[in-house]
């Protein structure tokens, strides 16, 4: 990275896209492997999952419409009928089969690219084989903090739902504040739902790159994003619109994109949203690792680069995270 550690606590919005941008740009060539191995299958398992689930669903409901129409115990209805089931059945084993891939491939990549930002951050000269035997070892302590962050999440949308139910049941006693009530709730949720999703992406950093993983990791990102929220939370809508445009398009132009255009029309807007995913996907992880370096200086925890480089040399043997006793947390004062 061009910029000292003290410095980046500086960095606004437009300074972390800068520096992402330039990092990405001096290592292209160690990105540009862990994107063909790592990034590349993520974007097109979640692009081609989009088309062949759409084509599936859209088939069962033909046949769903063609049973109700079918007249109840003649062979054409038992035919159709376990038609549909057998459909249904592929769909679920597709959907699972989908967010398993979607999953690995999402945790190998972070861990790839925070490992390799780390030792851009320390000028290391590192290789595509290097990366790639650190990974298997680091990716678990990712996927900890990822299920505990599903846990949260899905007990916040338990929150959000309970409290949809007891608006409901109240709207007898709440008359004339009923509609106030439910803006209220409507837009409390969204912002928690960005706050703990920022929460969530950088505790998946810390979890590379310090000692704490699962909750520890949770607590510990919740304690660096504060002061920084703004930047964080901005960066994450732009990334989340940019994700939404590229998902728009693909659904428009390529899986309902037969109605008004030719095969080759439809393969090429499919090649240029998985180029722009994968690109995107490369940009969004390289940012939150930079947010983590941004976080850690203005809250003046110094990392060393010299024990920063060595923590990221000690996988010979079981991986050895960063300790924050004796690597992470020297504060320095400006």
């Amino acid at each position: 990275m061009d910029l000292e550690q003290e410095e980046m606590q500086f960095l606004g919005v437009f300074g972390v896209y800068l520096e992402a941008y330039k990092l990405i740009f001096r290592w292209r060539k160690i990105f540009s492997q862990i994107t063909l191995a790592l990034i590349l299958p993520l974007a097109f398992i979640f692009l081609a999952h989009e088309e062949v689930s759409t084509v599936l669903y859209w088939k069962i409901r033909f046949n769903e419409f063609r049973l109700r129409h079918a007249e109840a115990g003649t062979p054409k209805y038992d035919r159709i009928s376990d038609l549909v089931s057998s459909e249904w059945a592929i769909y679920i084993l597709l959907k699972g089969l989908y967010f398993t891939f979607l999953l690995v491939f999402s945790l190998l990549s972070t861990s790839a690219v925070v490992y390799t930002v780390a030792c851009a951050y320390t000028s290391r000269e590192i290789t595509f084989r290097k990366v790639m035997s650190v990974v298997p070892k680091v990716w678990k302590r990712v996927m900890v903090t990822f299920l505990c962050a599903f846990l949260a999440v899905f007990c916040y949308n338990m929150l959000f739902a309970l409290t949809m139910f007891l608006w409901v049941v109240s709207l007898d006693y709440i008359q004339g504040l009923g509609l106030g009530v439910l803006m209220l709730i409507l837009m409390i949720y969204p912002i928690g739902f960005v706050y703990m999703t920022i929460i969530w992406q950088l505790a998946s950093v810390v979890s590379v790159l310090e000692d704490s993983y699962g909750f520890k990791a949770m607590i510990k990102s919740k304690d660096l994003i504060k002061g920084k929220m703004f930047v964080a939370s901005v960066v994450f809508l732009i990334l989340n619109l940019s994700l939404g445009v590229i998902y728009w398009v693909f659904r428009a132009c390529v899986v309902f994109g037969w109605r008004y255009a030719g095969t080759i029309q439809i393969i090429g807007y499919g090649a240029l949203c998985l180029l722009l995913l994968f690109k995107l996907i490369l940009f969004a992880l390289v940012l939150q690792t930079i947010i983590y370096f941004v976080c850690k200086s203005y809250h003046h925890e110094n990392i060393d680069k010299s024990a920063l480089s060595d923590h990221l040399e000690a996988y010979l043997g079981d991986y050895v995270p960063l300790k924050a006793q004796d690597v992470q947390l020297e504060e320095y004062h400006v």
